[in-house]
């Protein structure tokens, strides 16, 4: 048996708590399922760091970490936080498990992703965007990386179809006086809304657009549909009845997914955590890491970072989404794109998936090589 400490850093406090919670959970979820497995040939002892949405405590959680001598991390959800802890990680030789979608750009080998990277989640919501709504886009996000870098890519793809991004507005992180910028997409009337607002401040734009649109006899899901990369089911639970339906997500995880193995997980989500926060892509993210390290230690008869790092693309799982295993060349995950419509009771309906786990490509390069766009050649499938 081999006794494995895995470091959780993960902000449960803070302007992003509630989604970063399901990414606890997932990863709790999956250290207690491998631990009762009385085949299992791994122990996995969590040791959790609560950084509280502070930037500067994401460095020193890590180090906290590694000075126990723990190289296995499962942590972060903002990339500002990654790129914070980085710099030690890869000092040390430890291993990040990184669970979150995010902008791209980015290969190491001591980061293993699960979550999107921007081919499976920000490129087949740009093309469904233009195909479905127009070609104005209203970009608006919380001022790091993350939005920077995605309504970067928003604006080469809107580009690329003919259309253009007609304003892009940039907040800081919990910033919850949105109300200018309400006025603006309502003066400017784009065909939609590009959000890449984290936390506390998605969740006050959700409110005050609905809010604003209904005040002018405005039906705003159609007329001025706002689409997301980064909502999931427990953030509509913190938008309300009142502005959780009607939004559109791009992810690679739905609970709505039929099969038994999401079946199976989000009925021990719910058992295990009752009080919430909701089942989500990030639950699901890092629930998936989690397994994967478990597998790959097995695998490599050793928790040795490079074993286990040479070891972890030759171990696919069947996780609640579909297939998924490691891209040697990148570290990133084949994963399956969606676009789901976010309902009243705090559900998605599936619009589009695709037919297969997409390869991950972090630097766009695929999409970059393009030359015409393939308006006629859909990434996704439609579901009926």
């Amino acid at each position: 048996m081999i006794d494995l400490p895995l470091g959780l850093l993960f902000s449960t406090d803070g302007p992003y708590g509630r989604v970063a919670h399901t990414l606890l959970n997932g990863a709790m979820l999956a250290c207690a399922q491998i631990n009762a497995d009385p085949g299992s040939a791994v122990r996995l002892r969590p040791v959790q760091v609560n950084p509280k949405g502070v930037l500067q405590e994401y460095a020193a959680g890590a180090k906290s970490l590694i000075d126990q001598g723990i190289r296995h991390i499962c942590g972060c959800y903002t990339s500002s936080s990654r790129k914070e802890v980085l710099p030690l990680i890869e000092k040390h030789d430890a291993q990040l498990w990184y669970p979150s979608h995010y902008e791209g750009f980015e290969t190491t080998s001591n980061v293993i992703y699960t979550g999107a990277a921007p081919n499976q989640h920000l490129t087949p919501l740009i093309d469904y965007l233009f195909n479905s709504f127009g070609r104005r886009a209203y970009g608006i996000g919380s001022n790091y990386i993350w939005a920077w870098e995605s309504i970067r890519v928003l604006r080469e793809g809107v580009n690329r179809l003919g259309g253009e991004v007609i304003a892009e507005r940039y907040v800081p992180v919990g910033e919850t006086d949105l109300a200018a910028h309400i006025d603006e997409v309502l003066e400017l009337r784009p065909d939609y809304v590009f959000n890449a607002l984290i936390g506390s401040s998605a969740y006050a734009f959700f409110r005050g657009l609905r809010r604003a649109c209904a005040e002018r006899g405005i039906d705003q899901p159609r007329i001025l549909p706002v689409a997301s990369c980064n909502l999931s089911e427990p953030e509509l639970h913190e938008i309300g009845s009142d502005a959780a339906d009607g939004q559109i997500s791009s992810s690679v995880y739905f609970a709505s997914l039929q099969g038994a193995r999401n079946a199976e997980f989000t009925a021990a989500y719910r058992a295990a955590f009752p009080d919430g926060p909701a089942v989500s892509a990030e639950a699901e993210a890092s629930f998936i890491a989690v397994h994967l390290l478990a597998r790959a230690v097995a695998r490599a008869g050793s928790a040795d970072v490079v074993a286990v790092r040479a070891t972890v693309p030759h171990c696919a799982i069947d996780a609640p989404q579909g297939r998924v295993w490691i891209d040697g060349s990148t570290m990133h995950a084949y994963l399956t794109p969606r676009i789901g419509l976010s309902r009243k009771d705090f559900g998605f309906d599936i619009l589009r998936e695709a037919a297969e786990p997409v390869r991950p490509d972090p630097y766009l390069v695929g999409w970059a090589r393009e030359t015409e766009p393939a308006l006629n050649s859909p990434v996704l499938r439609i579901v009926r």
